[in-house]
């Protein structure tokens, strides 16, 4: 499951966006003292592909991709003034897939908004925490070394934290780091934020959506941004789907911020849907491009990944114009696949297995 987590400075409507994108009623308000612990909504992927399947094949159960967003709240008055995040919020922090950076777009008590400055300051606090992890690793590290402790593995274990401290230290995301697999693979037990994927949500006032393009453009130079007035959207959750439909015609909203959201998380996360098709359910599945058929097979199973045997496919365009397995065959657009197949985006599969 897709992990995306919403931070941003006091006042940014973190907790607005995440009730307007799950529908969730979770406490709205200046400062949360409460519970430490995150909001967290499950949402389903909406995919007009699945329910087309399920049309056809009228299976008992529509299974979608779900996403799963975390709303980390537990800011005290007094910790902001020195603070963003405490040690606490950023241990949540490093178990989320992705984050949507909160940025307040619109006046509070007659204070301007400043977008790029939020953006700033959170990211500087990303970095900062990394660095702390590098310095703490460096200098263990080093201890090991002393004792003469598996010296080559250490050593380029060494390296590796040191590019990233020399990049961090520089003011800069791990993200822009040029790394190979095995370099990834060495960094993925530190949980590093900035080498997370992120993108902007500019939440706005309904009066103002729309009116930011040159703010957009400024930010989409660096990151993937998405414009929500994020009250309004929330306020539109109350009402039944005639109601929003023409509230969103109105206003001139032409996606709903979960579908926003959605979009723009997988198109950041690089993840494409695949399709199953049993005897009880039509099923989506997140993916990242680039996996393989033996990797699908994981992701709906364990044991069809251990006892694969091939990976019968056909794409959704191409059913949706042959109409039956038959006809796909027919046409020569009925697959075999080995282990290495590329799954693509809208692959419909059937995973032979022991």
């Amino acid at each position: 499951m897709i992990k995306i987590g919403l931070v941003g400075m006091p006042k940014s409507g973190k907790t607005t966006i995440f009730n307007a994108i799950t529908k969730s009623n979770a406490e709205v308000s200046d400062y949360y003292t409460g519970n430490i612990k995150p909001n967290i909504a499950m949402v389903n992927v909406i995919d007009e592909r699945v329910d087309y399947l399920n049309q056809i094949f009228n299976r008992p159960k529509t299974v979608y991709a779900t996403i799963e967003y975390f709303d980390f709240v537990g800011i005290k008055k007094d910790e902001a003034k020195n603070e963003i995040f405490s040690d606490l919020h950023l241990g949540l922090l490093r178990t989320v897939d992705a984050f949507g950076f909160v940025i307040r777009g619109f006046n509070l008590s007659g204070i301007p908004p400043k977008p790029e400055n939020e953006i700033e300051n959170i990211k500087t606090e990303f970095i900062l925490s990394d660095l702390t992890i590098c310095e703490k690793k460096i200098s263990s590290i080093n201890k090991q070394l002393k004792q003469g402790l598996k010296a080559s593995e250490l050593e380029t274990e060494k390296r590796l934290i040191e590019k990233c401290y020399n990049c961090l230290s520089n003011g800069q995301m791990l993200q822009t780091l040029d790394l190979n697999h095995n370099e990834l693979r060495l960094l993925r037990g530190y949980q590093f934020l900035t080498l997370k994927s992120a993108f902007i949500i500019l939440n706005v006032s309904e009066e103002k959506f729309g009116q930011n393009n040159d703010l957009i453009k400024s930010i989409s130079e660096k990151y993937e941004v998405v414009e929500i007035p994020g009250k309004f959207e929330m306020e539109l959750n109350q009402l039944d789907e005639e109601d929003t439909k023409q509230f969103m015609q109105e206003f001139n909203i032409k996606e709903s911020a979960v579908k926003k959201l959605t979009r723009i998380s997988y198109k950041n996360l690089g993840l494409i849907s695949f399709f199953t098709i049993g005897n009880e359910e039509v099923r989506a599945w997140s993916l990242p491009e680039g996996s393989t058929a033996l990797d699908a097979a994981g992701t709906v199973h364990t044991d069809f990944a251990k006892g694969f045997i091939r990976a019968e496919r056909y794409s959704f365009e191409d059913f949706k114009k042959y109409g039956s397995e038959k006809e796909l065959k027919t046409a020569g657009k009925f697959f075999l696949e080995g282990k290495e197949y590329l799954v693509k985006d809208g692959d419909i599969i059937y995973i032979r297995h022991n």
